[in-house]
């Protein structure tokens, strides 16, 4: 004689909420806010440049040049020097 015994197994996986990603910190551990004007932008251009040797910038030292070459022809290239017409225009 045999026996069948049928079984259904449900599995639920549990919800688990994805934690919140953590803020970007500073190297000096304080949070990381973008700069919020021109003097602030030439500020945190030049504490980079006197902190490229610093052991967790140095090795991302290609990746930031580059970055920085894409921004200085954009900044040259796509707006035009005060008191100039934009391109275009009369």
């Amino acid at each position: 004689m045999r026996e069948v015994v049928q079984r259904t197994v449900v599995l639920q996986e549990a919800a688990q909420a994805r934690p919140a990603p953590r803020p970007a910190l500073r190297l000096s551990g304080q949070p990381y806010t973008l700069p919020e004007d021109a003097v602030e932008w030439v500020e945190a251009l030049a504490a980079l440049w006197r902190d490229v040797a610093h052991p967790q910038i140095y090795p991302f030292r290609e990746q930031v040049a580059r970055a920085r070459e894409r921004t200085a022809l954009a900044l040259r290239a796509g707006v035009p020097e005060p008191g100039q017409p934009e391109p275009g225009t009369s």
